[in-house]
């Protein structure tokens, strides 16, 4: 099977979606994952939305930002039935590359405890769990 690893671009926003659902990968569509919100991100990191593809078709997805200290690594999914064929490790290799290029020596990634396979995926890729860490947000509303 061959993989070709390449920037996304906002034409990809549906398979995006797509892939996403399929993965079971919860999404926010009237806030911060809605087409237009992910067109204004790509406009800025454009080099680290990244996408799988096999065969001409998109099967996984990664979007990597960098907040001028730590590389971020989201939103990583692979279609079920391409899972556990190392597309995810492609995908997390690449936009750690591409994090490298800006600057990155520190990559982060925020994973839900329940997503057992993406926390596997980032101990076998070298990310340790910080249980001293506890993650807090503030939001306008539920919808971003």
């Amino acid at each position: 099977m061959v993989v070709r690893i390449r920037n996304l671009t906002i034409d990809d926003y549906d398979r995006i979606i797509e892939i996403w659902e399929s993965a079971k990968l919860p999404y926010k569509p009237e806030g911060r994952d809605s087409r237009e919100s992910i067109k204004k991100q790509m406009e800025e990191f454009g080099d680290l939305f990244l996408g799988a593809e096999v065969q001409g078709r998109l099967v996984g997805v990664i979007i990597g930002s960098w907040d001028g200290r730590k590389g971020w690594l989201n939103r990583i999914a692979v279609e079920p039935s391409y899972q556990g064929m190392g597309i995810g490790k492609m995908l997390t290799s690449a936009c750690e590359e591409a994090l490298k290029e800006r600057g990155a020596r520190i990559f982060a990634m925020l994973i839900e405890e329940d997503n057992v396979s993406s926390l596997k995926l980032a101990e076998r890729m070298g990310y340790k769990v910080q249980r001293s860490i506890l993650y807090l947000t503030k939001r306008e509303n539920d919808k971003i």
